[in-house]
């Protein structure tokens, strides 16, 4: 199959999911907005946590709730960016937590995707 047409049924494909043209588009939308709302919750707890276990240490940069959101969600979205790493062991376990949980999300999302549109 030619690339463009690819990506223009991709775009297709993605467009009916946004606005739910099937049962079979609103189901798909309803996972990916599920998806999506445990990421946003996993953010907030993580971000918590965070600022709880790193706030006031020696050399972490969590010196805010909105400095551990900012450093959470920046973990989240780029698995592992140049942001400075936790440093006490509890705020350890969440960033191997949060790199595991953004790397699960990835690949679920594209095998999603890529079921959704072999189906097609």
């Amino acid at each position: 199959m030619h690339p463009v047409r690819l990506f223009a049924d991709f775009g297709r494909e993605l467009r009916r999911v946004v606005l739910g043209t099937t049962e079979e588009h609103q189901r798909f939308r309803k996972r990916l907005a599920t998806l999506i709302l445990l990421t946003l919750v996993i953010d907030l707890i993580g971000s918590g946590l965070m600022y709880w276990f790193e706030h006031g240490e020696p050399g972490s940069e969590m010196s805010s709730f909105f400095r551990s959101f900012f450093w959470v969600t920046t973990q989240l979205l780029t698995v592992s960016s140049q942001l400075k790493n936790p440093v006490t062991d509890p705020g350890r376990v969440v960033d191997i937590f949060l790199e595991v949980w953004a790397i699960t999300v990835v690949a679920t999302v594209a095998a999603a995707f890529a079921a959704f549109l072999q189906k097609k």
